[in-house]
């Protein structure tokens, strides 16, 4: 991931957790580039990229401060976030992949219907155990049409595709249609989560959608219980 990501990332998170509130004042640039280890012109694109996306404001001659956002603005960009994948939410962890396998394929049935597409078209199945700081936490089963995500390769697998699908092809992602539960793990599970017979795990189920409200990925994802947060926003209209 570019430097510049793994800084907005961060930032980003820290808003969204309070560690920075709003009309509060962020480090000054010079300040973040000690924190970050980056040049001057490195931590202006991450702040360029958190101003374009209604963060944070940049006051002439002042600093730089955490927008004071309304329900709306705190819903779009919390929602908004879910949507980055485990590489941006955890910027400065690594994150790895064990590829348990990647091919194409036809869709099942199901598949075929969550993705609005035809039977004789193709996928790329890719099932993998998502690994941070060596602990696995996440085994995830994910389709996507090829036609949509061209091009797609065993080293984006290994890595984030979230990153792959919004750098490399230029591709907004826009949002998603979750839906999750909870059962005990299966003995596969268990195995591959470190988890003891019968743990519970939190199994989520999703669609996302590009900014065009294409669908381009159908997924089932299986956590461990105690490395999972849902996060949610409610408003009252």
């Amino acid at each position: 991931m570019q430097k510049y990501r793994m800084i907005s990332n961060d930032i980003r998170n820290k808003i969204l957790d309070r560690t920075y509130q709003a009309n509060e004042q962020i480090p000054f640039e010079r300040e973040l580039c000690e924190i970050y280890d980056v040049s001057k012109m490195t931590v202006k694109k991450a702040l360029d990229l958190l101003v374009t996306e209604g963060l944070i404001i940049k006051r002439r001659g002042s600093g730089t401060f955490v927008k004071d956002m309304g329900p709306e603005e705190t819903k779009r960009v919390t929602m908004a976030n879910q949507f980055r994948g485990t590489t941006a939410i955890s910027p400065g962890e690594k994150i790895e992949s064990e590829i348990l396998d990647f091919s194409i394929v036809h869709p099942p049935e199901e598949v075929a219907e969550k993705l609005n597409m035809a039977l004789d078209y193709f996928v790329y199945d890719i099932y993998r155990v998502r690994l941070k700081e060596g602990n696995p936490f996440v085994i995830e089963k994910t389709y996507m049409p090829i036609d949509i995500i061209p091009y797609l390769k065993r080293e984006n697998v290994s890595g984030s595709i979230y990153e792959y699908i919004e750098e490399k092809l230029s591709l907004s992602i826009q949002s998603a249609h979750r839906e999750i539960t909870v059962r005990k793990a299966t003995d596969f599970e268990a195995e591959k989560l470190n988890l003891e017979y019968g743990d519970p795990v939190a199994v989520a189920e999703q669609v996302g959608f590009l900014s065009a409200g294409t669908a381009f990925e159908y997924s089932i994802s299986v956590h461990r219980y105690d490395m999972y947060a849902a996060q949610i926003v409610l408003t009252r209209n």
